[in-house]
């Protein structure tokens, strides 16, 4: 009687302030105002979704949050397998960690300002370039900006979750391999690798989400040059004061997100260690 009195507040919380703003948005998002300026209920909104500039917006969005995930991952696994292994071997992995960790606690805003004085015209980038008498690049308000800054900006995301898992990593496993005749290739391969997948599933889904549905970035380092889902969200809510068509927006990328996640914990239950120790 007591744990379930102690679930009280959990549950109010949740009805006040996740429940209860998801039906909203939900009312709002099939709410049409009329020609006679009556508010009507309707599927006009998710409708216009349909539209082929929208369609265009979401594949774009979802097409530069998967490079920003692939590109992290691809940074992030070497990275924190190096982390882990200082950190088992010499207990100095955790001064590389903070290194990531470190910048987090700016606010993401200044950081991603901060890229406009490298990346610009005659910011420190180019002028490093000029200095070492090398052609000057021209970057910004580009998609390869909005990328860059994604992948500084949700990095530690990919390195953390798969840092964790690698540091669990029991050693003697590792010593076990290496007795039978195992070298670095076929331990990563046989042991590494499958025991952190669930750790690369978390961390793609940490880099993914947030990524598919920022604004910031894709506003500060595209310059306005390209509308992502964020950013046409922030725009009906903002500027054309369509709260509605905003709703729905929000909703759907609200499905598509509880979507990826599905699919995600579906990957890291198949990916995770059985009872005997083996990998499914």
């Amino acid at each position: 009687m007591f744990k379930k009195f102690l679930a009280y507040p959990h549950i109010l919380w949740s009805l006040t302030f996740v429940i209860a703003p998801i039906i909203l948005v939900l009312v709002y998002s099939l709410n049409v105002v009329g020609t006679n300026g009556v508010s009507l209920f309707s599927l006009e909104n998710y409708i216009k979704l349909m539209d082929p500039k929208y369609i265009e917006i979401f594949i774009k969005s979802i097409n530069l949050a998967v490079i920003s995930s692939i590109i992290c991952l691809v940074l992030g696994y070497p990275i924190a397998m190096i982390i882990a292994t200082r950190d088992r071997e010499s207990k100095k992995g955790g001064a590389l960690l903070w290194l990531f960790v470190l910048p987090m606690w700016m606010n993401m805003l200044l950081r991603t300002y901060s890229w406009l004085t490298i990346l610009e015209k005659n910011g420190i980038l180019n002028n490093i370039l000029e200095f070492l008498s090398l052609p000057k690049i021209n970057i910004l308000y580009t998609s390869g900006a909005i990328i860059l800054g994604m992948v500084y900006n949700f990095l530690p995301f990919m390195i953390l979750p798969i840092y964790s898992v690698l540091i669990k990593i029991d050693r003697s496993v590792i010593e076990a391999a290496e007795d039978l005749g195992a070298n670095a290739f076929q331990i990563f391969k046989k042991i590494t690798l499958p025991i952190s997948i669930p750790g690369v599933i978390s961390g793609i889904t940490m880099v993914f989400l947030p990524a598919v549905t920022t604004f910031i970035i894709s506003k500060l380092l595209g310059g306005g040059h390209y509308m992502l889902i964020g950013n046409l969200i922030e725009n009906q809510f903002l500027v054309a004061d369509n709260w509605n068509f905003g709703s729905a927006i929000s909703l759907i990328m609200m499905v598509v997100i509880l979507l990826c996640m599905g699919i995600m914990n579906i990957f890291e239950k198949k990916s995770s260690p059985n009872k005997k120790g083996g990998i499914k």
